[in-house]
């Protein structure tokens, strides 16, 4: 893989801090890094070692979450190993989110196992699945289509909510903090052997910062930032939201299992325009499992669940449109043991995606079928995998992708991993049917990646650098000569990521540093770079307790980055860092404060979107059993 002379040095300069990494491992502390049993089950759709995965994973579990103090979901997922994030104007506000330099819409999204994501756009709303609720996130950087179909070109993301299997407790939460923030949550949960269930909501209001700077002439359609007119908008725009989460499961004697969830999130979302400046949304996702496990080799699962995810657009108190897209999906998967280390995993999925909308599609529904096979081996210290998927679609018709991987340890503590996957991304419903804009001709976008990783897995001290190279084909853009989309361009993304974790001196520290080259490679803008995707970005997450007493910070860093494809606009990088303490007043609570951006950095990841500055945050919670 040929990269371009900034990325040669900043791959050279991981490598040095790669094989620094015995020595480091030697002279830390080996007591509180990650988990080396530590399991995710998003990379194979079984679960695996965090450190057997042979795709480039993280996991964040509960107690960084809590201990992180993020207030949404990007704001937990910010800097991390291989993403780039984009905000229109702080919180509530769209966000979205680059993994790998793919596309927002290249990135698959699950919640607690079920496909979530708008049909017509195509996009996640990040920023409306509450953190309070999210038990655990798992990222897989790479493609997974040959597992999961459309849209895992960059990766996948796995949101799982809360599950309560301790004694029966409950919960209460109060905060507030800058711009008029306030919220609360209560909830309550418990289980044992038998059985388990739980229920939380939670409450969060904020007056927010005035959105956007930009403005536009009406008279001439000239300007740019938010099609507000030249008298602009500089008012705060709000947000606010309400959370309900329900879940519950039961064991059915030896060999059954039966569990189901429902997350709805209810906002109120503000914002700067003259065609539009409120929203009121909804993310909703309802889900169940039934699991058979007859014997350790046979592991036998059924899952179904829809997605909701709705706008109901105002321009002031002026009612003008909705959009409504529901996806209904169901998963047979059964996992079969052939021998010791040798597991081969064979499913059939369905989805149906639906539009219900004041503005009229030409068509309104689709569905898609598909059947996979995923092979799993371990030949002492070398490990192998292959999987195979065939997707069927109502609209655009067959589509076959596969994947496979290779994983060889050595000198005990040393791994080095070798992949290829291609994968692909079903156009969207705006894309295609969407009034005097849609072409219903438009095909599948197609890609290929080749992986290559090292990692050192010390005793309390874990390295990891992972560098890929994908290629897109057909992707989707304005074509002028027909005034639609069209398929007319194709891209390479190629890059490096070096991530560690260890525990030095009681203070445990987690980082990583990623960099990426982007290239439009075919196109009126043949040559550029993709737009808003950061060039380089860094996360660094340190905290240590002592006593009753922790502390801890995060400093995020991201590079330049165009904001349009003509790479006209140039955006320039920046830095935060985010302080933050927490208090046990006593064995069940505790008091949390947070500085974010401390030092006021003024700073845009959209163009004319502003961000917030200095904000502090204060959070008292009763929680029994955290």
């Amino acid at each position: 893989m040929q990269l371009r002379t900034p990325m040669s040095m900043a791959v050279h300069l991981a490598v040095a801090c790669l094989f620094a990494a015995p020595a480091l491992a030697q002279a830390q502390d080996t007591a509180g890094a990650t988990d080396l049993d530590q399991v995710i089950v998003t990379a194979n759709r079984t679960a695996v070692s965090v450190n057997d995965a042979l795709a480039p994973v993280e996991v964040i579990d509960a107690e960084q979450i809590r201990a992180s103090q993020a207030r949404s979901l990007p704001d937990l997922l910010r800097g991390r190993a291989g993403i780039s994030m984009s905000n229109q104007g702080g919180d509530g506000k769209l966000t979205t989110l680059f993994l790998r330099g793919a596309e927002s819409d290249h990135v698959l999204v699950l919640v607690d196992g079920i496909r979530v994501g708008s049909a017509t756009s195509g996009l996640t709303a990040f920023q409306d699945l509450p953190i309070e609720m999210i038990d655990r996130v798992e990222i897989v950087r790479g493609p997974r289509s040959s597992l999961y179909g459309a849209d895992a070109i960059g990766g996948v993301i796995q949101v799982f909510t809360r599950r309560d299997k301790h004694a029966f407790a409950p919960r209460v939460r109060f905060d507030g903090g800058s711009n008029d923030t306030l919220g609360y949550g209560v909830g309550f949960g418990g289980g044992n052997d038998r059985g388990w269930f739980g229920a939380d909501y939670q409450h969060t209001r904020t007056s927010g910062i005035n959105a956007c700077n930009g403005f536009f002439d009406p008279a001439t359609f000239d300007g740019a930032g938010c099609f507000i007119a030249l008298d602009s908008q500089p008012d705060r725009d709000g947000y606010e939201k309400d959370a309900l989460s329900l879940r519950g499961g039961i064991n059915l004697g030896e060999q059954w299992t039966l569990e189901g969830h429902a997350l709805r999130n209810e906002g109120d979302n503000e914002f700067d325009g003259d065609f539009t400046d409120r929203a009121e949304t909804v993310q909703q996702v309802i889900g169940g499992k039934v699991r058979w496990h007859p014997s350790d080799r046979v592991d036998v699962h059924l899952t179904a669940g829809r997605n909701v995810d709705s706008s109901d657009n105002f321009l002031g108190d002026t009612y003008l449109d909705f959009f409504s897209t529901h996806r209904d999906s169901a998963t047979l998967q059964g996992d079969f043991g052939l021998a010791a280390n040798q597991l081969v995993s064979v499913g059939l999925d369905w989805l149906n995606d639906s539009v219900e909308s004041t503005t009229r599609y030409d068509e309104d529904e689709r569905d898609n079928k598909a059947a996979f096979v995923q092979y799993q081996g371990k030949f002492g210290a070398q490990s192998l995998e292959a999987s195979v998927r065939h997707d069927d679609n109502e609209q655009f018709g067959g589509h076959t992708t596969g994947g496979a991987a290779w994983g060889l340890v050595f000198a005990d503590s040393w791994r080095v991993t070798a992949g290829y996957g291609s994968a692909f991304k079903a156009p969207t419903f705006n894309e295609l049917y969407y009034p005097f804009f849609g072409n219903p001709n438009l095909r599948p976008e197609d890609s290929e990646t080749w992986e290559l990783g090292v990692a050192y897995l010390g005793n309390g001290f874990n390295v990891h650098l992972d560098t890929f190279s994908t290629d897109v084909d057909d992707l989707i853009a304005f074509d002028a000569a027909i005034n639609l989309p069209n398929n007319v361009e194709k891209a390479r993304m190629q890059g490096a990521e070096l991530s560690a974790d260890t525990a030095l001196a009681d203070w445990t520290i987690n980082g990583a540093i990623s960099f990426l080259d982007t290239e439009n490679r075919r196109g009126f803008y043949e040559g550029n770079d993709l737009a808003r995707r950061a060039k380089n970005s860094a996360r660094l997450d340190v905290d240590r307790a002592f006593g009753d007493f922790r502390v801890g910070l995060t400093a995020v860093g991201e590079g330049s980055r165009y904001d349009d494809v003509a790479n006209t606009r140039r955006l320039g990088g920046y830095g935060t860092l985010d302080l933050r303490a927490e208090y046990a007043l006593t064995r069940d609570l505790t008091l949390q404060a947070r500085v974010a951006n401390v030092f006021d950095r003024d700073y845009e990841t959209v163009a004319f979107y502003n961000q917030p500055g200095r904000e502090w945050f204060l959070t008292l919670r009763y929680a029994p059993m955290d």
